[in-house]
């Protein structure tokens, strides 16, 4: 008897130690697996969902954050949202599953984000939204890294002034309806413009140039011979314009347009007499928004709002600035 209670009494002595060292291995792992606050670019999991292909300026964008992660050896999960909110929450909330450490939203419209940033918080995963804006409750993410597009439409309005003096009648090409970039670019646009210059019909043309084409078009019939001016949201939709009115038969200048990115189809169109402004909005990104995910992963203070340093291109200056153009 003593001999069987002596054995129950070791038998039960392994089971626990057994079970002291199961638990202990996964926190020493997790100890080890954390590289704050010494962690580099190559330890970095990087999510880009981005919102599609819309234009070239989306193209340049996409290419700077491809380009920079592989020069910085940044692990990127990236998808293409094809310009639809929902694949991007999709796009999120499985990388919200694979565990990365940071998240870069460019978002597609401004409202409807509030359930997948609060999804990310409580994973712990920091969100920096990129290029456009939302009207989520900023403790839901990091910071906002992208253009003033409230000042872009304020630019824009400052030379549409200078072009028409003595007023008259424009038409506009807007963004994506609901986007940061067409809510921003419309509002400070009206802010600024002179009163005796009159916005006779605005409609979205998508930010594409197959879209802004008919756009166009059904500007030109239906005020016929009464349109100044052309306030364009983006360059691609400008090209559909002017392949809109070189079918009218117009020539350079007929309409006065100011246009918003600073492309390189943007330049030629300067070049070419069409244009005869183009606010700047970079999509060059990437080396930014990586830098400002490293200092999260550290634990590192970032600032909540990070502007980029843009200006206005004329056609006095295109020509010699096109070849070095990057997007």
């Amino acid at each position: 008897m003593f001999r069987l209670k002596t054995f129950a009494f070791l038998a039960v002595i392994a089971v626990l130690i057994l079970s002291a060292c199961s638990t202990a291995a996964p926190q020493e792992t997790a100890e080890e697996t954390s590289c704050a606050p010494n962690c580099e670019f190559t330890d970095m999991v990087f999510c880009y969902p981005q919102l599609g292909a819309e234009s070239d300026w989306r193209t340049a964008n996409t290419a700077s954050f491809k380009e920079t992660a592989g020069d910085l050896g940044v692990r990127l999960i990236f998808s293409d949202a094809q310009q639809k909110q929902e694949n991007q929450i999709s796009a999120m909330r499985s990388c919200i599953q694979q565990g990365v450490d940071v998240i870069g939203l460019p978002p597609v419209v401004e409202d409807g984000w509030e359930p997948v940033l609060t999804e990310a918080k409580e994973a712990g995963i920091p969100v920096i939204i990129v290029d456009r804006s939302v009207t989520a409750d900023s403790s839901l993410y990091a910071s906002h890294i992208g253009s003033d597009m409230f000042l872009e439409g304020q630019r824009a309005a400052d030379e549409m002034n200078k072009l028409l003096p003595d007023g008259g009648k424009i038409v506009e090409l807007s963004g994506t309806t609901g986007s940061g970039a067409a809510v921003g670019r419309a509002e400070g646009f009206r802010a600024n413009l002179n009163d005796n210059i009159e916005i006779v019909d605005s409609q979205t043309g998508n930010f594409t140039t197959a879209e802004g084409k008919p756009v166009m078009e059904a500007f030109l019939k239906k005020y016929e011979g009464e349109i100044d001016g052309a306030f364009i949201h983006n360059d691609n939709m400008a090209i559909g314009a002017v392949e809109a009115m070189k079918s009218a038969g117009l020539e350079p200048g007929d309409i006065v347009i100011v246009s918003v990115d600073g492309t390189r189809g943007g330049f030629q169109l300067m070049i070419d007499g069409w244009v005869q402004a183009d606010v700047e909005c970079n999509p060059l990104l990437g080396p930014q928004v990586y830098d400002m995910a490293l200092a999260l992963m550290n634990g590192q203070d970032i600032d909540r709002e990070v502007l980029t340093d843009e200006t206005v291109y004329f056609p006095n200056e295109a020509a010699d600035l096109l070849p070095s153009r990057k997007y």
